[in-house]
């Protein structure tokens, strides 16, 4: 059964990944696994109570395991109360949350906007920095818009296409550098996050951040740009999470976009 079908107060059976999991104690002291369960249609929490020490060594973060429980109703939020799991002999990569759109045509958007940077420095700074990376294989954020595989594929063709649009109705924009800050926002995603189905935070991304990852990373492809060149793009990238620290138009529109692609990805449709 997957995530998705799961309903109050039955009894379920479904192989699941383990994206997260912690060993706590109640208030009495008494030991129980807090887990985050996840495949394609969804994630729920879920908690063993009980042969708590048997079933820890069966698995661990990140694999998959199959699932015997009861779904409860915990704080307005569906919650599985598990009796029994075991290792399941399944890919954990195919159990994880994925992207509706179609990756492929994505991917194919993702190098038409990357054509579309006519300035060599800065077209050949977006190709190296981008090289083979497999933006499909990693979300926008690990918790909060785009939380999913193919979500940092999703949400960077969805920003660079918002600036695209944007340097097209406002001639004053430099189209070429923003649009070369729209596809290397969030870079640094890629090493700050691991691979499905957990895409735990890494060491480095614990310390420094995307951020930072990201400025790296482009900093290290940097071909042919000048000085005042990478420092505008640096900039650009810098500030996409920060209106006020914004110094420029190019870095308020990535702002702006960023802000938007994120909110419309993660706001409930409203009934009209």
């Amino acid at each position: 059964m997957t995530i998705a079908e799961l309903a109050e107060d039955r009894v379920v059976e479904g192989v699941y990944a383990v994206k997260t999991k912690r060993k706590l104690r109640t208030k009495s002291g008494a030991s129980y696994l807090a887990l985050e369960l996840v495949d394609a249609t969804g994630r729920i929490e879920a908690r063993v109570w009980k042969d708590v020490e048997l079933l820890d060594g069966r698995f661990g973060e990140g694999d998959a395991v199959r699932v015997l429980g009861r779904v409860e109703k915990f704080r307005d939020r569906l919650q599985l109360d598990v009796r029994t799991l075991e290792a399941a002999d399944v890919d954990p990569s195919s159990l994880t949350p994925a992207i509706r759109r179609d990756a492929e045509q994505l991917a194919g958007f993702l190098d038409f906007l990357v054509a579309e940077i006519s300035h060599p420095a800065l077209s050949g700074t977006v190709q190296g920095a981008l090289g083979d990376l497999d933006l499909a294989a990693y979300p926008a954020t690990p918790d909060d818009h785009h939380s999913y595989s193919g979500g940092l594929l999703e949400h960077t063709v969805g920003v660079a296409t918002l600036c695209r649009e944007t340097s097209q109705l406002h001639p004053r924009l430099r189209p070429d550098l923003l649009l070369a800050a729209a596809l290397l926002h969030d870079v640094g995603r890629t090493v700050e996050l691991s691979r499905g189905p957990s895409f735990a935070v890494t060491d480095e991304g614990r310390l420094l951040g995307h951020v930072h990852l990201g400025l790296r990373l482009i900093e290290e492809h940097a071909r042919g740009l000048t000085r005042s060149q990478l420092a505008e793009l640096l900039h650009c990238v810098a500030v996409h999470h920060d209106a006020r620290g914004a110094r420029t138009a190019e870095a308020a529109v990535l702002y702006h976009a960023n802000q938007l692609d994120a909110v419309a990805a993660t706001r409930r449709t409203e009934a009209a």
